[in-house]
């Protein structure tokens, strides 16, 4: 009788979450497998708008600069005095933004920028870290302290940044939807050192595993880019309801390795040999 598949264990998720899927099911095989769209709440409802104006709206390109111009507006970038700031807090806080959070992340996947992300998903879909820095395995240990003071710190002073990052998290389920009408999935690479250390939960000793991934992770749409960071790559079939951001959303952002912001749990992948 085969053995069951793994589940996700409960220190990987929190018992609620502010989506339309509980943590266990979205972050399960299940849903790898069998996805259906996620949605934070409130978002759709609250920027009707922005989407109707999507809806009119026929050219990729087109659609980014009005979702880029909605959220200059709708988050009082250029005029944080505008969303009701007063003097206090730094300048350079109230106008740090989803943006800059990409570029942080691109940069350094354990950057003060990259803490907010992580936090965003946990908060969002239920999912905790796994690493930031040093693996986080106790909440009450000194990894996960410095792990949620960086958090802290890189929330503190601005301008609604994670709902900025819902926002920014709908519009890409929403081009995915226009650009790949009749898909569920994406075939995505990832290059790993050590992975004998990743969270392994099976194995079939043939080249595929079951991993625990962090609860946000990049990958690249190339496997000859994937390959330039890690000794072995991974090839996953990532549900398109779990990304966040891909490289050719938005001008600029994530060229480098064509990457692809992609949402943990779960996930069977595939060991690719030379």
């Amino acid at each position: 009788m085969p053995a069951a598949a793994p589940t996700l264990p409960k220190p990987a998720r929190l018992p609620i979450n502010r989506c339309n899927l509980p943590p266990d099911i979205l972050g399960g095989l299940s849903f790898q497998r069998y996805p259906t769209a996620l949605a934070i709440d409130g978002v759709a409802v609250l920027h009707k708008p922005l989407f109707a104006l999507l809806d009119d709206t026929a050219e990729a390109g087109a659609r980014a600069g009005h979702f880029l111009a909605y959220m200059a507006h709708h988050f009082h970038r250029d005029h944080p005095e505008e969303a009701g700031h007063g003097g206090g807090a730094k300048k350079s806080r109230l106008r740090a933004n989803y943006l800059r959070v990409l570029r942080g992340w691109a940069f350094d996947a354990e950057s003060r920028e990259a803490a907010v992300l992580k936090g965003w998903v946990e908060s969002r879909f239920g999912l905790s870290p796994r690493h930031h820095g040093e693996a986080l395995r106790d909440p009450g240990g000194a990894a996960w302290q410095r792990y949620v003071a960086m958090r802290a710190a890189g929330l503190y002073g601005t301008n609604a940044l994670e709902e900025q990052l819902d926002l920014l998290y709908a519009y890409c389920q929403y081009e995915l939807a226009r650009r790949y009408p009749q898909r569920s999935h994406l075939r995505l690479y990832r290059g790993v050192n050590r992975l004998a250390e990743h969270e392994t939960l099976a194995d079939d000793g043939r080249g595929t595993r079951v991993l625990l991934l962090n609860n946000i992770n990049s990958f690249s749409r190339s496997r000859q880019r994937a390959g330039e960071f890690g000794d072995d790559v991974l090839a996953v079939d990532v549900p398109l309801a779990k990304l966040l951001c891909f490289s050719r959303l938005l001008p600029g952002m994530l060229k480098a390795e064509d990457e692809h912001v992609v949402i943990g749990g779960l996930y069977r992948v595939r060991r690719m040999r030379d």
